[in-house]
């Protein structure tokens, strides 16, 4: 019987379950099996009665051929071949969103003598070359500051509608900026406010973050301006910061726009 490492706020049913998995799939891989990794909202103590069990089931090459992932409303079994969780999917690739699964995600079981739980934090982090990809060969911070700049263009033409719909626009490519600078993965939606509280971003504080973000969804002009004040301060300290210094420097004197006028202007 594997000797599983469970989290302290996992429910009593949730903890059998996956005694129950580890049990079946020892008996039916032995030394195929390398480990278990325990995702979605169980993994990171967000659970509801209505939450099921998203567990990454890590084997062997030849263990995991002919396997399948399997879903009950109870659990979702999928099987991972451990040589797949060596491969880095780059932003703006069908694995990209995968990757934050794994972020946070409890190993529950290493047979690998430790190279699973590096892999883990491995697809939730990004390397200096792949925060660069992110920010300026995807264009997220370029595109975040386009995105601001029109709602507050739209403000000052009298354009309300127009105004609150690039601002909420703004939002994806606004965190995937953030994230990227942090050198992280952005969260799914529902796991923001978690991540903000429980991992916190340096240049980020949560709950400052969050009423950024919904005054900016409610396209509201002082919010959009506090953010890019944000914004510029985290590009400014960042290791490449040249390079993405370049990137608002060609906005030129548009970017008077997005500034607040007196304290507080970058």
């Amino acid at each position: 019987m594997p000797d599983l490492d469970l989290p302290a706020h996992l429910s009593p049913q949730h903890a059998t379950a996956l005694q129950a998995l580890a049990d079946r799939n020892d008996a039916d891989h032995g030394d195929g099996f390398l480990g278990l990794v325990l995702s979605g909202s169980a993994g990171r103590g967000m659970a509801t009665e209505r939450s099921d069990l998203d567990v990454l089931v890590v084997l062997t090459d030849d263990a995991a051929a002919g396997r399948r992932t399997t879903k009950s409303p109870d659990v979702d079994e999928v099987p991972t071949p451990l040589a797949e969780l060596e491969e880095l999917p780059a932003f703006g690739t069908d694995g990209w969103w995968y990757r934050w699964s794994c972020a946070w995600a409890p190993v529950l079981l290493d047979r690998t003598g430790g190279v699973l739980p590096d892999l883990v934090r491995r697809h939730a982090t990004l390397a200096p070359d792949e925060q660069r990809d992110v920010l300026v060969t995807h264009d997220r911070l370029d595109g975040y500051v386009n995105y601001a700049f029109r709602a507050l263009k739209n403000d000052r033409d009298g354009r309300h509608l127009e105004r609150r719909l690039d601002a909420a626009e703004s939002v994806p490519w606004l965190l995937d900026t953030v994230f990227a600078l942090e050198g992280r993965v952005r969260p799914y939606m529902k796991y923001l406010p978690w991540e903000l509280r429980t991992h916190p971003l340096p240049h980020w504080p949560a709950e400052e973050t969050l009423d950024l973000l919904e005054r900016t969804l409610d396209g509201d002009p002082q919010a959009v301006r506090e953010t890019f004040v944000r914004v510029e301060r985290a590009v400014h300290a960042h290791p490449a910061a040249g390079e993405l210094t370049e990137i608002l420097d060609g906005w030129g004197d548009q970017l008077d726009l997005l500034r607040p006028a007196g304290p507080g202007r970058a």
